[in-house]
This record gives C-alpha cells, structure tokens and sequence, in this order.
C-alpha cells in the first residue's frame, strides 16, 4: 500500500493509519477510498494527489 500526497497542500495518506477523522478506516488502501473523499487539510479531490515514492 502506498501513501498518496496532496499536490495542493502536501498532505499525505498513509493507508496503514487511514483517515479515521473523515471515516476512512486504517488499512485502507488508495484505491478503496471513496471517489467523494476530500483531502482533511484542504478539500481538494483524489485527483489532486499523487503517489509518493
């Protein structure tokens, strides 16, 4: 699983800790997070984020 991070504010999801604030539950990876969810940070969409190397 790997971390995603915002490209507007920088956030990152971790799958293993998940965003239980925004009910997405740890061990959750990217691809199951719904498409409606919102960065905790800044709104911006999953497709402001990009994959973390």
């Amino acid at each position: 699983m790997n971390k995603q991070k915002c490209k507007l504010c920088s956030y990152v999801y971790d799958p293993k800790k998940g965003q239980p604030a925004t009910g997405v539950k740890s061990n959750t990876p990217w691809e199951e997070v719904p498409d409606d969810w919102r960065c905790p940070v800044c709104g911006a969409g999953k497709e402001h984020f990009e994959e973390v190397k």
